[in-house]
């Protein structure tokens, strides 16, 4: 294994390919993600790590011409005594690690971001209601941390459940290849989050135009939501792509679901 170094503009491609094989198989993507929200907001942060490679894992049978089942988010579990428990001690780490990102946030602009909740919730959105709310610095700050401390915390899990799982490394190394990777390639996956991003806010403001002009603007919302949640299944999809263009395997001893790799 050694790592590989792509032009920015490789990020570019990954969304592409990642609309393209979620495209092929958008029911069994969409019921994947669907599996994985079930699992509630706690529950999700601790496997996160492992719903990553088990998405990694049906783009690649989705490539091979396969039909990816739920079965994919046991597969990592199943690859060695030694790369499991690898796998849920990412998982902890990661809980533990997200869970102290939003104590942080919540210390800092909890209470701003409990007034803004109130007043979404009693109908007070006028701009003139929210600007004040929002121009709290506690809740700018809030939400920086919140921002900022996800975004950090993505980059040692990124390729890390991956690593486990292909490359039969522990959990630490595998964090720090993680580290490194992404180090490397940072202009590709800045690309790369960018285009997501631009993807979810082109639609969104196509969506309440179109819905604008029609007189109509209280259904925008209903076509954004599952809106977003096929894009977050093809966001998912995609995450193979920067894995596998981040390293050299062996040509002995390529990326393989079924065959276990040395540890």
């Amino acid at each position: 294994m050694k790592f590989r170094h792509v032009p920015a503009r490789q990020g570019a491609v990954w969304v592409r390919q990642g609309l393209r094989v979620f495209f092929r198989r958008p029911l069994a993507f969409g019921m994947l993600l669907f599996i994985y929200m079930f699992a509630g907001p706690l529950l999700m942060f601790t496997v996160a790590p492992l719903a990553t490679v088990g998405f990694m894992i049906a783009t690649r049978q989705s490539l091979e011409g396969g039909f990816p089942f739920a079965t994919v988010f046991l597969q990592p579990l199943q690859a060695g005594r030694a790369q499991r428990w690898a796998q849920v001690r990412l998982g902890i780490a990661y809980a533990v690690g997200i869970g102290l990102v939003f104590w942080l946030a919540d210390a800092v602009g909890g209470a701003s971001l409990d007034a803004l909740r109130e007043a979404v919730a009693t109908g007070r959105t006028a701009p003139e209601q929210l600007e004040p709310l929002l121009a709290d610095p506690a809740l700018q700050w809030g939400w920086l941390i919140l921002v900022a401390g996800i975004s950090l915390l993505a980059v040692p899990f990124w390729h890390a459940p991956a690593l486990v799982h292909w490359g039969g490394l522990g959990a630490a190394k595998s964090l720090f290849f993680s580290t490194v990777a992404c180090w490397r390639n940072k202009g590709a996956l800045l690309v790369f989050s960018l285009g997501w991003a631009a993807l979810v806010v082109l639609f969104a403001l196509l969506s309440n135009l179109l819905f604008a002009l029609l007189g109509m603007p209280q259904l925008a919302f209903a076509v954004v939501t599952p809106a977003m949640l096929i894009v977050s299944a093809a966001f998912y999809a995609s995450l193979y792509f920067s894995f596998a263009d981040s390293f050299e395997w062996p040509a002995s001893a390529p990326p393989s679901d079924t065959v276990e790799a040395s540890r």
